[in-house]
């Protein structure tokens, strides 16, 4: 079984918590699945769960590279230079990143807003990028998009190799197969 999730901003990535915290309990009704992965409280977008640990193993292990797609809203107008140094890979505090596939991107029409909203400051730009990356280090695209000047504002998963979100709105779950 797979399930794919829109997991909303806030929402942390297990089923309780003992500070009473959302969790993934609120939107996912069936027993037994487990997250293939995880996505910080504070990024949304897809989180895919499963009962078959052999799945969750190839989507999660880094030696599989299976490929990660972000949707990144960065502070400030994002550089072409800051682009190709993603591109080339960048060093993190835990060694080198793989090359990612990166590239400008608008604000997408599909877009939901978020709770609550991303700060607004009138002189400082925010733009967007999408992001393919291979690893799976903790908080990496935020550590990536810090590392080249642009701090991440909000990070939004929209691709786990061929699962996508696929017009699912936050919170809304799919059984996929």
């Amino acid at each position: 079984m797979l399930i794919a999730l829109n997991k909303p901003y806030g929402v942390l990535c297990q089923f309780s918590d003992a500070d009473g915290r959302p969790t993934l309990a609120a939107y996912v009704r069936q027993k037994d699945v487990y997250p293939a992965g995880r996505l910080d409280h504070d990024s949304e977008g897809l989180l895919l769960l499963t009962d078959d640990g052999r799945l969750a193993h190839k989507l999660t292990d880094p030696r599989h590279k299976e490929s990660k797609t972000y949707l990144v809203q960065v502070d400030g107008q994002v550089s072409d230079e800051a682009i190709e140094a993603l591109r080339r890979g960048v060093t993190l505090n835990d060694g080198p990143t793989l090359p990612a596939h990166a590239e400008h991107a608008a604000e997408p029409d599909w877009l939901w807003p978020r709770d609550p909203p991303v700060r607004f400051r009138k002189l400082i730009p925010t733009s967007w990028l999408r992001l393919t990356i291979r690893e799976g280090r903790n908080r990496q695209v935020r550590r990536m998009t810090a590392s080249v000047g642009f701090p991440t504002l909000r990070l939004i998963r929209e691709r786990i190799g061929p699962y996508a979100l696929d017009g699912l709105a936050p919170g809304q779950t799919r059984a996929i197969g």
